[in-house]
C-alpha cells in the first residue's frame, strides 16, 4: 500500500534508514568532491561544485576534517549522507570520512552514501570502514541491462543495506521500469525515485529536451511525479520511495534548520517555525563602549548581548533592541537569518 508522506513524498513498503535521518532533519549532507566521470545531463549539482574537488558539510565550506565534526556537532547530527560528484573517484578521501564520523560519534551514527560506480571490491572496502547504506545511482546506458554490473554480487556479498537511487525521467519510462524490477528481482533493500528538478546547472540541458516546469513555485519537473507513481503501483509490494521536490525544501531543510537553530541558539536568539534566527544588532565605532553603555543605561544583562568583532557589532535580543532603539545614538537592526554556517541573511529591518 502506498502511504503518502509530508511533501507530496510517498512510500510503499520500509523506507531506507538514511531517509528517516533526512525525514527527521538529522542528516548532514557531506558533499565529498566535485568530480564525476558520469556525466548525466540531469545533474543537479550547483556549478560552484561540479567537475570541482571540494568538500562541504551542508553548507559549510570545509577547510579542514575539524570543520565537518563541527557542522555535525552544530546540528545533532544524527546521520551522514554522503555525496557528490561520485564519492568513489576519491576513495581514500570517502573511507577516512567514514572512519572520522564513525570514531567521533560512534557506530550508531548512520552513514549512507551516493555513487554511481558499482564495484563490489570499492564496496567492500566501504562497508568495512563503517558504512551502513550503499544508494547506487546507475547511468541511464545500464537501466535496461542492471543484470550484467556486479549489482546482484554486491546485494548477496555485502551485510549493509543495499538500494538504487534515481530519478523519474520521462523519455526513459520504459528503461526505467525495467531498471527497477530487474534490481528489485536482485534484491536490493528498497528503491527510491526522485522527481526530477530543474537547476541552475542543468537548465539549458533539461529544456533542450523539452523539460518543462510543473508550475510557477516549484523547480520540478511536469510529469515527473505521474511516472514515479506509475512505477510504485506496478511494484507496489516493493520497498520504494518517491521523493518530491517540495520534501527537500518544505520539510527536509525546514526540519534540519530548525534542528540547528534550536542547537545553536543564544539566550537573545528567537528561533522561527521556518528555522530562521530573529536578533537585534547594533553597529557601534566602539563596540566595548557600546555595550558598556547598554548595561549602565538600559540594565541589559552581558547574557543577552553578544559582542561580534568580526562583523563588528553588537547581537542581543530583538525584543529589547525594539523597545529602546529609538533612543540609542546607534545603527540598530533586526535581522532574520539561516542558522547555518554563512549566516545567510534572509531579511533586515531597521529600527
Amino acid at each position: 500500500m502506498i502511504r503518502r508522506l509530508e511533501g507530496g513524498s510517498a512510500v510503499s513498503g520500509i523506507l531506507a534508514k538514511g531517509c528517516e535521518h533526512c525525514i527527521n532533519g538529522s542528516k548532514m549532507v557531506l558533499f565529498i568532491t566535485g568530480e564525476c566521470g558520469t556525466g548525466c545531463f540531469y545533474c543537479p549539482v550547483s556549478n560552484e561544485k561540479k567537475g570541482n574537488d571540494v568538500i562541504f558539510a551542508n553548507e559549510k565550506r570545509v577547510a579542514c576534517e575539524e570543520d565537518i565534526i563541527a557542522e555535525a556537532v552544530s546540528m545533532d547530527a544524527t546521520g551522514t549522507g554522503i555525496t557528490g560528484g561520485d564519492p568513489l573517484t576519491n576513495m581514500d578521501r570517502t573511507l577516512r570520512m567514514i572512519h572520522i564520523l564513525k570514531e567521533k560519534f560512534g557506530k550508531e551514527h548512520h552513514i549512507h552514501l551516493y555513487t554511481s560506480t558499482i564495484d563490489l571490491d570499492k564496496t567492500m572496502a566501504l562497508e568495512a570502514a563503517g558504512l551502513d547504506e550503499i544508494r547506487f545511482h546507475p547511468p541511464v546506458s545500464v537501466w535496461e541491462c542492471i543484470g550484467t554490473t556486479d549489482l546482484g554480487l554486491i546485494v548477496s556479498s555485502v551485510r549493509m543495506d543495499v538500494g538504487i537511487e534515481v530519478p523519474a525521467l520521462l523519455d526513459v519510462h520504459e528503461d526505467l521500469e525495467k531498471l527497477v524490477g530487474d534490481a528489485i528481482s536482485l534484491g536490493v533493500n528498497f528503491v527510491n525515485i526522485n522527481e526530477l528538478e530543474f537547476s541552475e546547472s542543468n537548465w539549458q540541458m533539461m529544456n533542450d529536451r523539452g523539460y518543462e516546469l510543473k508550475d510557477e513555485l516549484s523547480s520540478a519537473i511536469l510529469g515527473s511525479e505521474s511516472a514515479a507513481k506509475r512505477i510504485m503501483k506496478k511494484f507496489s509490494d516493493a520497498n520504494i520511495h518517491f521523493c518530491s521536490s517540495s520534501f527537500k525544501d518544505s520539510v527536509q531543510l525546514r526540519k534540519r534548520l530548525i534542528r540547528t537553530a534550536e542547537h545553536i541558539a543564544k539566550e537573545y536568539d528567537v528561533v522561527t517555525e521556518d528555522g530562521t534566527i530573529l536578533k537585534g544588532l547594533i553597529y557601534a565605532d566602539d563596540l566595548e563602549a557600546a555595550a558598556e553603555f547598554l548595561r549602565d543605561e538600559y540594565d541589559v544583562p552581558d547574557e543577552l548581548m553578544l559582542i561580534d568583532p568580526v562583523r563588528k557589532r553588537i547581537e542581543t535580543a530583538s525584543w529589547i533592541l525594539e523597545e529602546i532603539a529609538s533612543e540609542l545614538p546607534f545603527k540598530c537592526y533586526i535581522v532574520e537569518e539561516y542558522p547555518t554556517a554563512d549566516r545567510l541573511e534572509v531579511e533586515r529591518t531597521p529600527l
